[in-house]
């Protein structure tokens, strides 16, 4: 099955396979999510990945990423939800031990498309991540790897390319509340040392898009305002009402594609955590980079 059609149709490998070819099964995958030791906490965090040349471009939102990469405790696991990978009718967890280096995109110069990051993946954390659960049926896959919405920001972040990542679809059928809703499932993971990344753009509309753009539209600065108001607020279930956020969502975002992820760092927080924002701003008038880290 290729890759457009897995995106079009949501149709996935069920099957749990280990690296060794092996199957894993629920009890099997419980206890290995059982054994994965307790670590410090996590944080959780939202990254405005823009454009795709930020992955070998030297500027300000690629410096950040190098910065908070240099900061961060260093995760056992990272499991990212990027904006481009979109299935319908079920959410998948990437199984597999080595997951592809994904260029997704067209008309870029061949050194983009030259970049690898050959993490390994982290099929143990992954399945039990499915097994962990119970609001939606997860299922495993091994066909996918990592798109661009997530090696283009590790590969500043965390430029050795050793720290196992995985990857979880959004499923386009579902409502951005049941989508928080699954994420919010996830919490537990954060004390498993995994880093959870959402990785998107709180205002995305390509149609609108002006290269060397001076000043923002006025409606991508009212919704990019108002949800980091409501992050500020920690009002996270704002968040996943957006059409109730503001009014401007239609134009903010055309498709939704890139504000879920924004809902999955935002589910597994609580109070405690520390809010911090980063990469504010809108870039070519329709991206908001708007970034921030939890915990």
């Amino acid at each position: 099955m290729s890759r457009r059609e897995l995106m079009q149709d949501g149709v996935g490998l069920a099957a749990a396979v280990t690296a060794g070819g092996a199957a894993i099964t629920p009890t099997s995958a419980s206890e290995a999510f059982k054994d994965l030791p307790s670590t410090p906490r996590l944080p959780a965090l939202f990254v405005g990945h823009g454009s795709p040349m930020n992955a070998i471009t030297d500027n300000a939102y690629s410096r950040e990423w190098k910065r908070l990469g240099d900061t961060l405790p260093t995760p056992s696991a990272i499991l990212c939800v990027s904006a481009h990978w979109m299935t319908r009718g079920t959410t998948l967890v990437h199984i597999g031990p080595r997951p592809q280096t994904i260029h997704d995109f067209g008309g870029f110069p061949q050194a983009l498309f030259d970049a690898q990051y050959p993490a390994p993946g982290a099929p143990d954390v992954a399945q039990a991540t499915i097994e962990l659960v119970r609001s939606s049926h997860l299922k495993g896959d091994t066909e996918w790897g990592l798109d661009h919405g997530a090696w283009s920001v590790l590969i500043k972040m965390f430029p050795k390319a050793d720290i196992p990542v995985f990857q979880l679809s959004l499923d386009l059928a579902k409502p951005p509340s049941e989508h928080f809703a699954l994420a919010q499932e996830l919490k537990p993971l954060r004390e498993k040392g995994v880093l959870i990344v959402g990785s998107g753009n709180i205002v995305h509309n390509l149609m609108a898009l002006v290269r060397g753009a001076s000043h923002a539209y006025d409606w991508a600065e009212d919704f990019d305002a108002r949800a980091a108001q409501a992050i500020g607020n920690r009002d996270f279930g704002a968040l996943a009402k957006p059409l109730s956020l503001a009014r401007t969502l239609p134009l903010a975002h055309p498709t939704l594609e890139h504000y879920l992820p924004v809902l999955f760092p935002s589910a597994v927080a609580d109070d405690k955590d520390e809010l911090s924002f980063f990469n504010v701003g809108i870039d070519m008038g329709s991206i908001s980079m708007r970034s921030f880290v939890l915990g």
